[in-house]
């Protein structure tokens, strides 16, 4: 098994593919959290201001206990694991694509443990992107937000922790579409047309028609819910008395209206994984190898 764990990470490495992606990666993150860091903290200041000491007095909330720079965090980290998700639905895709899963099927004892391999190997690749992406997210955020709205030491490592753990899952969810579509340009088009095309279309008509709830069980929903969710708590418990009306707001704003406590989030988007990847799994186990 550790021989074909060091032959999968060689064929991933001895590729431009995961730096191709990598770098869009980094970048992705860290514009995002420049934008939103610079946004929020303008909203911030904005509501500190003595022109809306009315506004902040009546809604009855504290503008200066806000740490507004969660929701730059938890949007940028959703955005950005777009392509570790793209990188795993190439990992067989790709391989099926080239021919190179033959030389894969015949030198391994088994499928089995071929395609054990390969999971070992992405949830490791997820993880790595998870890094880059939490780094490059928390420079962004550093470098445009005030102190008094950045989140404490452990509010950082909870977020850091479902950002990767976010990047991972995504990325076994991208493997398993890919084993079951097979077409590197159909996975690829399919994969960032409904996450980010699609399925934000039914959160709109969901939430509009007063069906935010379902909006959790959906794939893009229950991802963006694992740190939105986290965003959320972080910033409810430091905001002071923040009236009922508004919490939905706030989970809006931090991309998990609809969404669980992180942790169902999170165990409802590793169904949906799950599902895809044994779905996968099954059709390579079936498909004739030439």
């Amino acid at each position: 098994m550790g021989d074909l764990i060091k032959a999968e990470f060689r064929k991933t490495t001895t590729t431009g593919l995961w730096w191709g992606l990598m770098i869009p990666a980094v970048l992705m993150a860290l514009g995002w959290s420049l934008g939103t860091g610079a946004i929020f903290t303008s909203v911030g200041d904005v509501m500190s201001s003595s022109e809306a000491e009315d506004l902040t007095t009546m809604l009855g909330v504290d503008p200066s206990q806000w740490q507004l720079s969660v929701f730059g965090m938890t949007r940028s980290i959703n955005v950005a694991t777009i392509f570790p998700m793209i990188f795993g639905g190439l990992a067989i895709s790709n391989e099926i694509n080239r021919r190179t899963i033959t030389t894969t099927f015949l030198t391994a004892p088994t499928r089995v443990s071929a395609m054990l391999a390969k999971m070992v190997v992405y949830i490791a690749w997820g993880a790595i992107f998870g890094v880059a992406i939490v780094a490059s997210v928390s420079i962004g955020i550093g470098l445009t937000s005030n102190s008094n709205n950045l989140p404490d030491a452990g509010g950082w490592l909870a977020l850091a922790a479902v950002g990767i753990l976010s990047s991972i899952l995504m990325t076994m969810f991208g493997v398993g579409v890919g084993a079951l579509m097979t077409s590197v340009v159909g996975t690829t088009v399919v994969l960032i047309l409904y996450m980010l095309l699609i399925e934000n279309g039914l959160h709109f008509v969901l939430a509009s028609q007063d069906l935010s709830g379902i909006i959790g069980f959906l794939p893009n929903g229950a991802v963006n819910g694992l740190t939105g969710s986290v965003a959320a708590s972080l910033f409810l418990s430091n905001a002071g008395v923040v009236p009922d009306e508004l919490v939905e707001v706030v989970r809006a704003f931090a991309g998990a209206l609809g969404a669980f406590d992180w942790w169902l989030s999170g165990l409802i988007f590793l169904v949906w994984t799950g599902l895809f990847f044994v779905g996968g799994w099954a059709a390579t186990q079936r498909k004739d190898i030439t």
